[in-house]
């Protein structure tokens, strides 16, 4: 049976929910064990704002899985400060493509957390927009932009 709080949380941003056997379409999951565990532990606000993350952003509709959800609030709660300025935390999610960066994740499959390293890989892209060097980027950095 499904938690309500996790059917009332996908309802809510109309993310469907389909059987563990099925493969998710744009914007369904299978993910409810995730989301559950999630609002368990951190509450139905936190939640909210790991759906909102991910299934408000473009090209993530892809990424409501488990690992996803995880980095997600994985980030979240490491870097609330970044978080605060929602705008551009959403704007780096927009631009990041976290379904091809979980593609990269499974070749590390059974050796890493798949959730760690997304969690990582994002973070890195987080960290060009947010850290030490966002106003300032590094000329000589392969991946700015021209």
């Amino acid at each position: 049976m499904i938690d309500p709080r996790v059917q009332a949380l996908c309802d809510e941003f109309s993310v469907r929910i389909v059987p563990k056997s099925a493969y998710p379409g744009p914007g369904e999951t299978r993910a409810i064990a995730t989301l559950h565990k999630i609002i368990s532990r951190h509450g139905v606000g936190h939640a909210r704002l790991v759906m909102t993350t991910l299934a408000e952003t473009e090209n993530n509709k892809l990424a409501l899985e488990a690992s996803a959800f995880g980095a997600a609030s994985d980030l979240i709660r490491a870097k609330p400060e970044w978080v605060e300025d929602a705008s551009k935390w959403l704007a780096v999610w927009d631009a990041t493509p976290v379904g091809e960066l979980q593609a990269l994740t499974h070749d590390l499959r059974g050796f890493v957390s798949m959730r760690g390293a997304l969690a990582g890989l994002i973070y890195e892209r987080m960290w060009r927009a947010f850290g030490p060097r966002s106003t300032q980027p590094d000329l000589l950095d392969e991946r700015r932009r021209a």
